[in-house]
């Protein structure tokens, strides 16, 4: 039986395995009982502060234990989560935290000055909580909660989209959508309380939340919080030490790991790196067939890459660790409970290996757009939710990302996917990243143009990466430019951010 909210599946994990670790930082480890314990207690402090049930409260925090205490115990208060990336700029803070109405914030010493910024310009803030006063702040034992325990379909976390197009906008997620979307993520990967997971990934990130902390904390797996991604040497160290089987992570990590040369330090064959990992699983971008095709060769590990959105709790498809494993795609539906379809303009469904819009029909659907009805009528439509993502869908049901609906580049009346060209360049070996991307042309309307990282020591020039392109594509999907870089611009989940591109190059740079 389904959990009815994400609270009941710590308090479940909490009561089976009340002494198994269930965050490890560096040398710190947290039980589950503890966990369970404080984040009550927090939850408690929170209520007799004042704090109401649905009220929304932003965490503004790194990757550290206090996050997840924070989120869990934001959660038992009734009140709803609003994860803020820490490396913002004011603006952007200001904006999510004007938006979503938020009465209080969650922080650490070290982020205090800049929020105390931005609470000058809002009018609804109440509170700024500081991890380190969190001993302060716990109450013991009042059964405030009890009188707050949230409905299946109460609002739980504020999402803020990345902003591909215009500002990020909230997607409401209820307790509903991310416990079912985890209990499908849990069956999926197949883990348990003897798995431990490594979170790499910032957690105010959907992808990390779902799959690096509610799924374990599902199962009462073990986490592995990293700060940050710094040092591939510590963090091989700690899956070593804390003996990790599971490995979520982004495409360029992935990519990163297939080249990796290790230092005469760790003279350790590299198929026994990662051991025991017996897992990697890559989202949040569309991952390279030769990065997949290289890692599995170099480590020897299963990875399976996924695909989900924010506004679908995230996880949507996943390619099967049983089963068929199909490099370019990203998989059949994660569960029974997610349905796809790929549609026309007019929402007419469209057959096998047709390329339209996919869409998006499950439990893990989003209730809405923060205070935009209109926004998400145009989003979810008859139960529907209208990823922007075009795609295919194959006799067997697995499912491939050409691009980005805006993205598609239209050649005189011929339809460009840029997906399509970039896994072409990933295979050169010269090439290390790539992004492709529309831009306009007197005489066709528009044309691809491609911007290119080299590896390290390598060159090439212009013709010599159009002339490969030549050999391997039509005609008129080839760039009509090649820019090469150093690097290209990323949002903090490895997401080449192609808006970033497409804008400099109407600005003339």
């Amino acid at each position: 039986m389904i959990p009815k909210n994400l609270p009941e599946i710590l308090r479940n994990s909490a009561a089976k395995h009340p002494f198994h670790s269930a965050i490890v930082f560096g040398s710190k480890k947290i039980s589950y009982h503890s966990l369970n314990e404080i984040t009550d207690q927090l939850a408690e402090g929170l209520i007799s502060l004042g704090i109401k049930k649905q009220e929304n409260i932003a965490i503004f925090l790194d990757n550290c234990p206090e996050f997840i205490i924070s989120y869990y115990a934001i959660l038992k208060a009734g009140a709803v989560v609003v994860p803020v990336n820490y490396m913002f700029k004011i603006d952007e803070a200001r904006h999510i935290l004007r938006d979503s109405e938020a009465v209080a914030v969650i922080t650490s010493a070290s982020y205090v000055s800049f929020v105390r910024d931005i609470r000058r310009d809002l009018p609804l803030f109440r509170h700024i909580f500081l991890t380190k006063d969190f001993h302060a702040i716990r109450r013991h034992h009042t059964d405030a909660i009890k009188q707050v325990s949230p409905e299946p379909n109460d609002q739980a976390v504020i999402l803020y989209t990345s902003g591909t197009t215009g500002l990020p906008k909230g997607a409401v997620l209820s307790h509903y959508n991310l416990v079912s979307n985890a209990t499908d993520s849990l069956e999926a990967i197949r883990i348990s309380h003897k798995d431990a997971l490594i979170c790499v990934l910032p957690l105010f990130h959907s992808f990390a939340a779902t799959v690096c902390m509610n799924t374990p904390i599902l199962a009462g797996s073990k986490i592995v919080i990293m700060k940050s991604l710094k040092s591939f040497k510590r963090i091989i160290r700690a899956i070593r030490k804390n003996k990790v089987t599971v490995f979520p992570g982004i495409p360029s990590i992935f990519n990163i790991l297939k080249d990796i040369k290790l230092p005469k330090i760790m003279q350790t064959p590299l198929i026994k790196v990662f051991n025991p990992v017996r897992i990697c699983i890559s989202g949040a971008a569309a991952l390279p067939k030769q990065t997949l095709k290289a890692f599995e060769s170099k480590f020897r590990i299963p990875l399976l890459e996924g695909y989900g959105l924010t506004e679908a709790s995230p996880v949507v498809t996943l390619n099967p660790l049983r089963g068929t494993r199909i490099a370019g795609s990203i998989g059949p539906p994660l569960s029974r409970n997610i349905e796809l379809k790929v549609v026309d303009d007019a929402g007419g469904e469209l057959g096998p290996e047709q390329i339209g819009e996919l869409i998006v029909r499950g439990s893990n659907v989003m209730l809405g757009y923060f205070k935009q009805p209109e926004t998400t009528k145009e989003t979810i439509r008859n139960g529907w939710l209208y990823t922007g993502d075009m795609a295919k869908i194959d006799n067997k049901g697995y499912a491939y990302i050409v691009g980005r609906k805006k993205e598609m580049i239209n050649v005189r009346g011929q339809n460009v996917y840029p997906r399509e060209i970039e896994e072409v360049l990933h295979q050169n070996p010269r090439i290390k990243e790539a992004a492709v991307i529309g831009i306009e042309d007197i005489h066709k309307g528009e044309v691809p143009k491609a911007f290119v990282v080299l590896k390290e020591g390598e060159k090439a020039t212009e013709q010599e990466v159009i002339h490969y392109l030549r050999e391997r594509l039509a005609g008129y999907k080839i760039p009509k430019q090649v820019e090469f870089r150093n690097a290209l611009p990323k949002n903090t989940t490895g997401k080449i951010l192609k808006r970033v591109l497409t804008d400099e190059e109407k600005r003339g740079k």
